[in-house]
């Protein structure tokens, strides 16, 4: 732009008057200023005038704009960089966020099933093993139980550092992932407390999801529970192969012994195999021998690098190799028998309920000696199980046996035999309550005799020698509950014989009659009061008791018979010794012995049940070599034969039994064993005196402490035996005091149709006969003696007959 043209162009100080510097024609007057005379001057038109009096205003700066820096551009590493930083911090907080969560959200869940389930473990009187029950091979056991070699070994070979260490180790976590994705082997990175948390509150699936609840599950774990809980929880719940969980199921897997028995060479071993429990197993897997030998010396090696072990210690051990595995069922054999038997005992007398005992974990110690056990189990199988023959004998298929021996001194149940394998037959024969006694009962109703004083009918003490009338279908007198005349066995008659002859040939009428005698009803309160439950079915208050129609089991039998032995005193039987649970004791009722009768009653019931072994139908027992007292017995229609006898020091009892496998019927046994009637005197006397004989084994035979009945002596004078009489016009005349009016006769003495002499002398011509020769039993009158309380009323119920009035003399 020129300057004639600039709005900024002025008046030149040194132009003369007149001088314009406007522009020509069409250009606006502009604005005048003051000559120095103050003269004014027209200003140039778009000019405002100044003020002369004023300084000129000086010219404001004008800003000059500071120099622009040139920017370099960012490449793409540090936007990469930038991103980066803010991705990992982003991701620090999201991850605290979630670890922070997961620790509130995750909650500790309660013990899974399979980590809290254990056996019930069962055991003999010494300790020693008998049977477990239950799926799971566990029993779990307090810390204190297990030696510090064996935890210290754990520790070893899981965990160096377990007592400072956190519940969790990251680092360790992702060098086991490292080196899996890797192909450096698969490994867990767990620490010990992880893995109790995955073997007791979660499970072994391989899940994201498993693992994450088990990280979140541990750190609670690690603030909530000691260390030394942690520990016993895990070794409480590891799988040490051969199916055992827990170092105690281990201890007796691998070594037959507990947990507390194990050496430092032992329980190094059981930590070795945490790592592999099966291919670490040498007997079950010879070919990883070395492996397993290697490991074993890893785990002593850091046992020394941490000072649990002194070298010297260390290099005196040698690997113990474990014994060789058991697969076996556990319930197998008599061991399922007496785990019944056991639990029946322990819930019906509530000592612990049947949910609570299904949970498992009770340690319980029977009353059974092993030895017994095995000698019990041994005859039977010798006298029995190896003599049947199904295919050849049919009767062969319903055999089954049952035996229970007690000591009398407490009731110990020291030996029992349910069966032939508790697999094939699920019934415990020793304490099913369905088979008759048979006259293995008769002994009870003289024990009640003498223990009420009771008299025959016509007012006579019944002792060992007092006469009744043996004959075939005799009715009993002073009966008014119905006509009842019981058959003797195989109907032979016997005539006129006194009781111990009527007891050694088990005659049914004389002590049908003789139940009559003392009172059905006092009868049945003696057999209670020996030991028989008072819920005994078919124990009734009628002459039919007599003969053992009563189903009471080999072990109630057992333990009255054991109170006869003991003088009377009865000790109500015991299966169990000792119950504890995760080491606390449970409560057991206090053995309770009582005199049940006199000891009179009881040992002058001995003394006839001797001769019953000596002379009469329990002959096959004398082969246990010992003195001995018992009584034999047969079922109606010969369903099951019995024999219960006794030493001063054992009480045992033998019944076989005749049931249908298929229809669980009971069979009658004719024909069984090869012989054409299965009998009290046959195989159960035979198993009971073999029994004996090696059960009492290293025992000297003691003779019996006999205090007797008043009037009642061994070996003095035998009475005249008195025989019936007839007038030619008078009824016959009974002698024996318990006939009357309506009685059948006896027969004129002479031979039975079977060859049986009827004479009651014809049983006391021989040695230890009843009522003459050496030994025999007398009747000592004494001077002004009077008989004893008369029998109790009897009760007015009706007996048209009863099962096992035609058999079962025998």
């Amino acid at each position: 732009m020129s300057p004639s043209s600039s709005p900024s162009s002025g008046t030149n100080p040194g132009a003369g008057p007149g001088t314009s510097t406007g522009t020509g024609p069409g250009s606006g007057s502009g604005s005048g200023t003051s000559d120095p005379s103050g003269t004014s001057r027209t200003s140039r038109p778009g000019w405002e005038p100044r003020d002369p009096t004023l300084r000129p205003p000086e010219r404001a700066a004008v800003p000059v704009p500071a120099p622009r820096r040139r920017h370099r551009r960012r490449g793409p590493f540090r936007r990469f960089l930038r991103r980066l930083l803010g991705a990992l911090l982003l991701g620090t907080l999201l991850l605290a966020g979630a670890l922070t969560a997961g620790y509130l959200l995750v909650e500790t869940p309660p013990a899974n099933a399979a980590a809290v389930a254990q056996s019930n473990v069962y055991l003999y009187r010494d300790g020693t093993p008998l049977a477990r029950d239950g799926e799971v091979n566990r029993e779990s056991v307090r810390l204190d139980r297990i030696p510090l070699t064996l935890q210290r070994a754990v520790l070893a070979a899981e965990e160096r550092d377990f007592a400072t260490s956190r519940a969790v180790d990251p680092k360790a976590m992702v060098r086991a992932a490292w080196n899996t994705v890797t192909g450096k082997g698969r490994q867990s990175g767990s620490t010990i407390t992880q893995q109790y948390v995955k073997n007791y509150y979660l499970g072994q699936e391989q899940t994201l999801s498993r693992k994450a609840k088990e990280f979140f599950i541990a750190i609670r774990l690690g603030r909530e529970k000691s260390k030394q809980d942690i520990l016993q929880g895990y070794l409480n719940t590891s799988y040490f192969g051969r199916n055992a969980y827990g170092v105690q199921a281990a201890a007796r897997a691998y070594y037959g012994k507990d947990v507390e028995r194990l050496d430092t060479a032992e329980g190094a071993y059981l930590a070795s195999l945490l790592k592999a429990p099966s291919a670490y197993d040498v007997v079950a897997h010879p070919e990883n021998r070395a492996k397993a030998v290697a490991r074993w010396h890893y785990v002593l090696d850091g046992m020394v690098t941490e000072g649990w072990l002194d070298r010297t210690g260390r290099a005196a051990l040698r690997f113990p190799d474990p014994q060789t595995a058991r697969a076996v069922n556990s319930l197998s054999g008599q061991r399922g028998y007496v785990v019944q038997a056991v639990e029946e005992y322990l819930t019906s007398r509530g000592i612990v309920d049947e949910k609570t005992l299904a949970g498992g974990g009770f340690r319980i110690t029977t009353t059974l000696e092993p030895d017994k056990q095995e000698a019990l189990a041994e005859a039977v199988e010798d006298r029995v199980v190896s003599r049947l023959d199904p295919d050849r004998k049919p009767a062969d298929r319903f055999v089954r046996a049952g035996a229970a021996a007690v000591d009398p001194a407490n009731g110990r149940v020291l030996a029992m035999y349910g069966g032939i394998d508790y697999t094939r037959q699920y019934v415990n024969n020793a304490t099913r309550r369905d088979y008759q006694v048979g006259s293995t009962f008769k002994p009870f109703v003289f024990t009640a005799a003498v223990q009420g004083g009771a008299q025959t009918q016509q007012g006579r003490p019944i002792t060992p020698a007092t006469l009744y009338d043996g004959t075939n279908r005799r009715p009993v007198e002073g009966w008014d509950g119905g006509p009842y005349d019981p058959a003797n066995e195989d109907d032979a008659s016997y005539g006129v014989i006194p009781v111990g002859t009527a007891t050694d040939l088990s005659v049914n009428a004389v002590y049908a009659q003789m139940a009559v005698d003392v009172g059905p009803a006092h009868v049945r309160r003696t057999a209670i009061s020996l030991g028989l439950p008072g819920s005994t079915p078919d124990l009734t208050a009628s002459p039919s008791i007599a003969l053992g129609a009563a189903t009471a089991s080999v072990l109630d039998m057992a333990t009255a018979y054991a109170t006869l032995a003991a003088h009377g005193r009865l000790g109500a039987y015991t299966l169990v010794e000792d119950v504890t649970r995760g080491g606390e004791r449970l409560a057991l009722p206090a053995p309770r012995i009582r005199q049940a009768v006199t000891r009179e009653a009881a040992d002058t019931t001995t003394s006839i049940l001797r001769s019953v072994v000596e002379t009469g139908t329990g002959t096959a027992a004398q082969t246990a070599g010992r003195p001995a007292a018992g009584k034999t017995g047969t079922a109606e229609d010969d369903k099951a034969a019995w024999f219960a006898g006794y030493t001063p020091e054992l009480a045992t009892v033998v019944a076989l039994m005749g049931q249908d496998p298929e229809t669980g019927h009971q069979e009658p046994l004719y024909g069984a064993l090869g012989v054409e009637r299965v009998a009290g005197g046959g195989a159960p006397a035979e198993i009971w005196g073999r029994f004996t004989r090696a059960a009492l084994a290293g025992t000297p035979p003691r003779e019996f402490e006999l205090r007797l009945m008043p009037g009642v002596e061994a070996g003095g004078p035998a009475p005249a035996s008195p025989t019936p009489s007839a007038s030619a016009d008078g009824p016959e005349e009974y002698v024996t005091g318990e006939a009357g009016p309506e009685a059948a006769p006896v027969p004129a003495r002479g031979p039975e149709p079977d060859g049986r002499n009827a004479d009651p002398g014809a049983r006391g011509a021989g040695p230890g006969a009843w009522g003459a020769g050496p030994g025999a039993w007398s009747i000592r009158p004494e001077p002004g003696a009077r008989p004893g309380p008369g029998a109790p009323a009897l009760p007015r119920t009706a007996e048209r007959g009863a099962p096992g009035d035609r058999r079962g003399g025998q």
